[in-house]
């Protein structure tokens, strides 16, 4: 009977076992012990199995999370813009309209973090920016000629997503309004 040999791992396998080692210690799922006896294990180690065994009692890892865009930008002269369903917007999103309109509706993205900020800038325009109810809002805002306006904070759980809105509008005017599922749209997703 022919019995294959058992493949060879590589130096990107170790290190691969090596990181998932480094996370589930910082995750309190190994001693720093048992960490250091598994590492010298994933070093001599020369198959797969042998690896798969260094690993076999922790948990998958999770996988990398989507890097975010840092900065964004809407824009919109003598004419509009929309975001709406499901969209990543970045961490930083910048809304500029001249003589238009956009609108930003948040309730359906997946954020890039526990909060968000929106420079909302108009001249002769609006901008409105939708929120799902749970998210805190902090609007800053300056207005020449116009109005800008914004949801009361009331019931938001502690921990809550952070929407930060610097609006500025010069005879135009922005707002941030809450909206219930399904309310002017489709039904928000999640948000973490």
């Amino acid at each position: 009977m022919n019995e294959t040999p058992e493949l060879r791992v590589s130096d990107a396998d170790r290190e691969a076992t090596l990181v998932r080692l480094r996370e589930a210690g910082g995750e309190g799922r190994l001693t720093l012990e048992e960490l250091s006896e598994r590492v010298e294990r994933t070093d001599a180690a020369r198959t797969a199995a042998e690896l798969e065994a260094i690993t076999a009692d922790l948990p998958p890892a999770r996988p990398a999370p989507v890097k975010a865009k840092e900065k964004g930008w809407v824009i919109a002269v003598m004419g509009g813009a929309e975001r709406k369903g499901s969209w990543r917007p970045a961490r930083r999103t910048n809304v500029v309209t001249l003589m238009g309109g956009a609108a930003l509706d948040l309730r359906e993205v997946e954020l890039p973090g526990p909060e968000i900020e929106i420079t909302a800038v108009t001249v002769m325009g609006g901008i409105e920016v939708i929120v799902p109810e749970g998210v805190q809002v902090e609007l800053n805002d300056f207005a020449i000629m116009g109005g800008n306006t914004g949801p009361r904070n009331a019931n938001v759980p502690p921990g809550a997503p952070v929407v930060r809105v610097r609006a500025y509008s010069l005879m135009g005017g922005i707002g941030v309004t809450r909206r219930k599922p399904g309310e002017g749209g489709r039904s928000p997703r999640r948000w973490h």
